[in-house]
């Protein structure tokens, strides 16, 4: 087992760095830190040092945006204006954080409503939940470790991050300026180690809980291995399944439906990928799109101009490619795109009426291609939008509020989105997958709250009522 880790950009496949991965020993001590600090009680960051602590990281943020924003760029692979709201999405989520402290807070638990519960005061407070381990995704290489990161650290647990093999260098500059603006030794501890090691730090019985955003089987797998009482949120991949009625607004969705699906070339959880239109405006809506998605300009992450960048690794352009053409074989019309360019791109694509036995229409494609399917019966193709495994976020487009509000209903998905992509996401909202989707539920406020745990105080006294 090699003891480094090559990081190469994968628009041009360049050496970005070399960096040392830890080993068992090393691990171990993490280990031990965190849980040592989280015994000590008295070690604990109270509340107006982390929201002190969190305002400072704010302020380097911001102060580095084009340098944050250019290593997420070249790392991940996500173009420079994507990148760059990403990093800005990144300082408001410190920033939702710090201010999601003063909100962790108990209810008072009513007493002395039959006899005996007399003479006693209860109420609830939150407390830490433990120590926090994180695992994380390529797609969104600094935002993922805030939610992962700054959300344990602001509910008071220790943690300790993995980020992605692919992206590890905006985890190391945020966990930097996180030092810099003043948290001390051992609360955020970043990792870089093997997948063995991973699921090591994961299934360790000092871990109280596991934050895992990846493949569905990795991390369906890890939480079979957990210890007694870890809780966890694992966040998978979805199929993100769109209704169109035939009074939709064509013009405004299509840039909405283009956007979804080709932002950062498909790779994330939420990208469109299955867009249901009625049989009246399928044809056009596919056409259109596949001509906007002609306009998209593809290439270098690092050009402020380009919308759509490459693929994470090369073997993801080969299975794209793979299953495209399983798609055209089988009968699907390629309205543009179908070709990798060069080894690490590929062509916005869009298919019309592909097999429902493809693998574009059973799996998540997590690549630049979205697939526009004709239907004639709206509750036919809701129920092939809710047939596969996976849910996360669905749109419908209507003018019709009550059809809206129809379709919202019987899409099985933890949210969907009225006249907008699904790809929609802000940083205090619920976010997560159901079903084999994922488990727990994100958005930093979520997730703090996940990260504690109640406790209940029952105060006796004869004086009280």
């Amino acid at each position: 087992m090699s003891d480094q880790l090559k990081v190469y950009a994968p628009y041009d496949r360049q050496l970005i760095d070399t960096l040392p991965l830890i080993n068992e020993n090393e691990l171990e001590k993490a280990l031990e830190k965190a849980y040592a600090l989280f015994l000590d009680r008295k070690a604990w960051i109270p509340a107006h040092r982390r929201i002190a602590i969190l305002e400072k990281t704010r302020e380097l943020m911001e102060s580095r945006v084009e340098e944050l924003t250019r290593t997420a760029a070249r790392e991940g692979g996500k173009p420079y204006a994507d990148s760059k709201v990403e990093v800005l999405r990144a300082i408001n989520g410190v920033k939702i954080a710090a201010e999601e402290i003063s909100q962790m807070k108990g209810t008072q638990i009513p007493m002395g409503i039959t006899e005996s519960s007399v003479n006693r005061l209860a109420f609830t407070m939150r407390e830490p939940i433990g120590v926090v381990a994180s695992l994380s995704a390529f797609n969104h290489p600094l935002n993922l470790i805030v939610h992962q990161t700054v959300t344990a650290f602001a509910a008071g647990c220790p943690v300790i991050v993995k980020p992605a093999s692919n992206t590890p260098f905006s985890c190391l500059a945020l966990v930097d300026i996180l030092k810099e603006a003043g948290v001390p030794e051992g609360w955020v501890q970043p990792i870089l180690c093997s997948n063995e090691l991973a699921e090591k730090l994961a299934t360790d019985k000092r871990i109280n809980y596991l934050s895992f955003i990846g493949s569905a089987k990795i991390g369906w797998y890890l939480k079979s291995k957990l210890a007694p009482g870890t809780r966890c949120a694992l966040e998978h991949g979805g199929a993100a399944p769109v209704i169109v009625a035939s009074d939709a607004d064509l013009e405004d969705m299509l840039p909405l439906l283009v956007k979804g699906g080709f932002y950062h070339a498909g790779q994330v959880c939420v990208s469109v990928q299955k867009v249901f239109a009625a049989a009246e405006i399928a044809e056009k809506l596919a056409e259109d799109m596949a001509e906007a998605a002609k306009k998209l300009k593809v290439g270098d992450p690092l050009e402020e101009a380009t919308e759509v960048g490459p693929l994470i690794r090369t073997g993801e352009v080969d299975r794209v490619e793979e299953w495209v053409q399983e798609a055209v074989d089988g009968g699907a019309r390629l309205l543009c795109g179908g070709k990798r360019i060069g080894d690490t791109c590929f062509e916005p694509t869009v298919l019309f009426n592909p097999p429902i036995d493809a693998r574009v229409s059973r799996e998540e494609i997590f690549g630049p291609v979205v697939c526009v399917y004709s239907y004639t019966d709206r509750e036919a193709a809701i129920q092939q939008a809710n047939s596969l495994d996976y849910h996360f976020q669905a749109a419908v487009f209507t003018k019709n509020i009550d059809l809206a509000l129809d379709t919202v209903q019987r899409l099985n998905a933890t949210a969907v989105m009225v006249n907008d992509h699904t790809a929609f996401r802000v940083d205090w909202m619920p976010f997560g997958g159901r079903d084999a989707s994922g488990e727990g539920m994100g958005g930093i406020p979520y997730s703090m709250h996940e990260m504690s745990r109640e406790k209940l105080m029952v105060f006796r006294s004869k004086l009280l009522p």
